[in-house]
């Protein structure tokens, strides 16, 4: 104990090395991939995001003019956006935040929610 109490008052009246994450918010690095975003008033749903995307989390609809992504697969790697024809696919620089839905659908000028899907009820006779 004797050994380890240099090192303790040390730590206790030296900086501190985290931050308090929801007060201290450091700002993104200069090249930081964050969030996906696609401008769907320019997609033409060709649907190469949706073939180059390693994790697959992409999937356009081109009979309904819907592009879903699922945001806890993505892996922000960057490659849909490079793989964009009409360069439709941003990517912020901002982490995306904390999302109670699994999928993000975006259809022509609107942003909208998946639909829950509804528990089949099976009748006893």
């Amino acid at each position: 104990m004797a050994k380890m109490t240099a090192n303790i008052l040390r730590n206790f009246f030296a900086k501190r090395a985290t931050r308090l994450y929801p007060i201290e918010v450091r700002p993104p690095f200069e090249n930081s991939r964050g969030e996906l975003y696609n401008d769907i008033d320019q997609c033409i749903f060709c649907g190469a995001c949706a073939l180059k995307c390693p994790s697959q989390c992409i999937t356009v609809d081109k009979d309904q003019a819907t592009w879903f992504c699922d945001p806890l697969a993505c892996v922000y790697c960057g490659v849909c956006v490079e793989a964009c024809p009409v360069h439709c696919l941003h990517q912020k620089t901002t982490y995306r935040p904390v999302c109670v839905t699994r999928e993000t659908i975006f259809q022509k000028g609107v942003l909208k929610e998946k639909p829950k899907k509804k528990a089949k009820v099976v009748a006893e006779g």
